[in-house]
Order: C-alpha cells, then structure tokens, then sequence
C-alpha cells in the first residue's frame, strides 16, 4: 500500500503543486519547455510505481493488481505516443489538436490519479 500511497501522492504533488507552480512563477514561455521536460521522467516515475504496485499486490488483491497495471499500460502509451503527439501539435501552433490532445493527457492523468486513489482506500 505504501507504493500506491507514493504514485497517488506522486501524481497529485506534479499535476495539481509543481505544474500549477511553474505557471504561476514563471512566464509561458519558461515553463512550457521546463514541463515538457519534466513529463518524460514523471510518467517513468508512474510507469515504474505502478508496475512495483501491481508487483506486491500479490495474488490475493487482483483487482489492485490488475488497476496498476492499467495505470502502467496507458502511461506507457501516453508517455511513448501521446506526449510526442502533443508536442508536436505545440511545435507546429496546431492549437486546436493540441488542445484535444492535452484534454486526453490531463483526463487520463486525473483517471490515474482517481484509481490509485480508490486502490488505496480499498487496502484501508
């Protein structure tokens, strides 16, 4: 429980305290590339949480298991094919493919977010 307590921790602290943060002490224009370099190691920080979570879950809490390992599959696709997509979107000013697919990036954050949360309260 206390690998899921981090990811959930870990993903409330950067989406909702250090990205929130760098928008509000910096100007666009500097805290755009520092975030988008922080995202690569965030979503490592995720894809490897989850998997240790889904690891120590053992076999009598699949469905713990089995929801981290979700939150694993589709970090890895937001992290290999989302996040290159959305930063090409900014490169070439597509404002409104990047705002779609930010809106996927940042609901499937808060899913994340919202079922590690429920994994953790099931293993109170």
């Amino acid at each position: 429980m206390l690998t899921v307590a981090l990811l959930f921790g870990g993903m409330t602290l950067y989406s909702f305290g250090f990205a929130a943060f760098l928008f509000s002490a910096l100007p666009a224009n500097a805290a755009g590339p520092l975030l988008r370099k922080a995202f690569p190691h965030f979503y490592a920080f995720v894809i490897v949480t989850s998997l240790l979570a889904a690891g120590l879950a053992g076999p009598e809490r699949v469905q713990s298991a089995s929801l981290m390992l979700l939150i694993a599959l589709t970090t890895v696709f937001t992290r290999q094919l989302l996040m290159p997509a959305i930063n090409r979107a900014t490169d070439t000013q597509a404002k409104t493919l990047f705002k779609v697919l930010h809106t996927v990036s940042v609901l499937l954050t808060l899913a994340h977010i919202g079922i590690s949360g429920f994994v953790l309260v099931q293993g109170l």
